[in-house]
């Protein structure tokens, strides 16, 4: 694990970057890049799009990962000073009490904790029912609603106040690695093939904002980029912990490599394509099997103006969207490993129309 490749990722991961507020997040994105690429911008969306330029007639190749996260918002705050707020994309509701958390106001971060009762104060009856959001409450610690609002404003967006820890060997757990890992692997592709100066595309690396809430930022960033082959770097659902279904998810296992997607939102020439480097490079991969639409920024390249050769790659994740999800540093390197090669076996003219 290289400390500097770390570093990189452990600010990109603790930065805050709800949907609609992924500027922080940006911000580390663009430093990082910053003389490594042709040329870098900022979209009216928020999007980074960062560009190598290709030879002359290259196809052009855009890699897309979100930096956004689930979060909180601030809805109201009472008289008595407590805050009040609805969730920013999935998050579940029953794991919320009890966690703190962190109000990203204007004038800097405040600390704060999301109230529970004590179980000693809750009927046996009503223990494991769920509390709804619209009940919740944070406390930052005021005396009253003039307090407070001196503080906190509405809108305000909210995280988890949890940032990233080392496991045993290579496995991370953090709030926000769906999908800020896949940002910082487009990041990491963009500087190795800058190393290699092999490059056989025209390569746009994005980190894309608002998938959370509805694939925003990667819809209107493969429109304007108009790539003729796409590919999302995402995080994937990992089946290696007590109770996990395989005959749902099939069988992902931490550390055993990228997940390559198979199925209608994938590309069959592509995904072939995928494999066979994998295989060439001695990079270890996974398949996974998704029958329908992948719910990921796969979706929008794909169907972008006329069609778009579309491939995702993944990264196994445990617990997904709390603030404990937990991934292998080793899977990381493989997909690196993996798109940076795939970026010079592209060659001009390649056909991934099906037959």
């Amino acid at each position: 694990m290289n400390q500097q490749d770390f570093q990189f990722f452990k600010e990109l991961v603790e930065a805050p970057s709800p949907s609609g507020f992924e500027q922080p997040a940006q911000r580390v994105i663009r430093k990082a890049l910053t003389g490594v690429v042709d040329d870098i911008r900022t979209d009216v969306m928020g999007n980074v799009v960062a560009h190598i330029e290709g030879p002359k007639g290259a196809p052009r190749l855009m890699l897309a990962g979100h930096c956004d996260e689930v979060g909180f918002m601030v809805k109201y705050i009472d008289d008595q000073g407590y805050l009040f707020f609805a969730p920013i994309g999935g998050v579940d509701a029953h794991l919320v009490p009890g966690q703190r958390v962190t109000v990203h106001a204007v004038g800097g971060p405040v600390p704060g904790v999301v109230g529970k009762r004590p179980i000693h104060q809750i009927e046996t009856k009503d223990r494991d029912k769920v509390v709804p959001f619209k009940s919740q409450f944070i406390d930052v610690g005021c005396m009253d609603k003039a307090e407070a609002s001196s503080l906190v404003s509405i809108g305000d967006p909210v995280t988890f106040s949890v940032g990233v820890e080392r496991l045993q060997g290579t496995r991370l757990t953090s709030r926000a690695l769906d999908d800020k890992m896949g940002a910082f692997i487009v990041a990491q592709v963009l500087r190795e093939v800058r190393r290699r100066n092999n490059l056989a595309v025209d390569l746009y690396g994005v980190s894309t904002v608002q998938e959370e809430i509805g694939l925003r930022g990667g819809t209107t960033s493969a429109y304007g980029i108009h790539p003729d082959i796409g590919i999302a770097v995402e995080v994937g659902f990992a089946s290696d912990y007590p109770d996990a279904d395989h005959k749902d998810s099939g069988e992902i296992r931490l550390g055993k490599g990228p997940i390559l997607a198979r199925g209608p939102n994938i590309n069959p020439g592509l995904f072939d394509l995928l494999r066979t480097t994998a295989a060439e490079e001695n990079i270890s991969c996974q398949v996974m099997g998704i029958p329908r639409a992948t719910g990921t920024d796969a979706n929008v390249m794909q169907l972008v103006r006329g069609g778009v050769a579309t491939a995702l790659v993944s990264i196994p994740l445990r617990y997904m969207h709390t603030p404990v999800e937990v991934l292998d540093w080793t899977d990381l390197e493989g997909a690196v490993a993996l798109l940076s090669a795939l970026c010079s076996r592209i060659p001009a003219g390649q056909c991934f129309v099906p037959n």
